[in-house]
């Protein structure tokens, strides 16, 4: 600063002090002629702040020399924190379906005397009997064969060792039907021959002394190939609805006498 200047400062603030009585007592104060009470005296008139000799731009304050000050950076404004999504509910586990234990059994009756073969009927009824099962119904799903049961009988006419071949080959006739034409699978299948140890009982009735043709018509029921299919299938039933439970009494109610 030129001495020039300083000196020129320094008379506005000798007239400053003279104009203004109330700050008879100032002093420089950091590059700002400052009255008793600390405040920055101003020039009359002009309301300019009066600088000493020792001012320099360092020593601006913004209350005088706003434009010389440097302005404090302003902190940038925190982030909002994201808020959390809350988290989605899981999905409710589907209930397994209640599950049905089958068990279905079928008789084919009536085969011919002393052969291992089945009669038209026999296969008629043996086919429905396979597609029943596979069908749904009602109260069930289809059946999943767990084991098929097939066993062979005769009825009492001849010996118990030709009986027992007889018996067995008409069960092989009948677990062969259902693997090659109903596609049943092997591995389910077991079979069996009993000869005449398991007679249906209403042949009781039938009297050896009848006439041979008489005899084996009347034993006709036991020329016979039983099948039993154990297996599973969904229940398709509705459940039932819950039981509401039984009202409250009213409070001061009297209870109603039994009968």
């Amino acid at each position: 600063m030129s001495s020039a200047l300083r000196n020129t400062l320094a008379c506005v603030a000798i007239a400053a002090g003279a104009l203004l009585p109330a700050v008879a007592s100032a002093q420089p104060k950091d590059g700002y002629l400052t009255d008793t009470q600390g405040g920055v005296v101003r020039a009359l008139g002009a309301n300019v702040c009066v600088r000493t000799s020792q001012w320099t731009p360092a020593l601006a304050i913004a209350e005088c020399d706003p434009d010389l000050v440097k302005k404090p950076a302003v902190k940038p404004k925190p982030k909002p924190k994201p808020v959390a999504k809350p988290k989605p509910k899981p999905k409710p586990k589907p209930k397994k379906p209640a599950m049905l234990n089958i068990t279905e059994k079928i008789e084919l009756q009536g085969m011919p005397f002393a052969k291992a073969e089945m009669t038209p009927d026999n296969v008629k009824e043996l086919e429905k009997f396979i597609a029943n099962l596979r069908k749904a119904t009602k109260a069930r799903g289809p059946v999943t064969f767990g084991a098929v049961v097939v066993t062979g009988h005769t009825d009492r006419i001849g010996s118990l060792k030709y009986n027992m071949k007889l018996s067995e080959r008409r069960a092989v006739v009948v677990k062969d039907y259902l693997v090659n034409k109903l596609k049943v699978d092997p591995k389910v299948i077991f079979w069996e021959g009993k000869a005449f140890k398991d007679p249906i009982p209403v042949t009781k009735f039938c009297d050896n002394k009848m006439k041979r043709k008489q005899l084996i018509e009347c034993l006709a029921p036991n020329r016979r190939v039983t099948v039993e299919v154990v297996g599973r299938a969904v229940s398709l039933a509705k459940p039932k609805p819950a039981a509401k439970p039984a009202a409250k009494p009213k409070p001061g109610a009297k209870p109603k006498p039994k009968r």
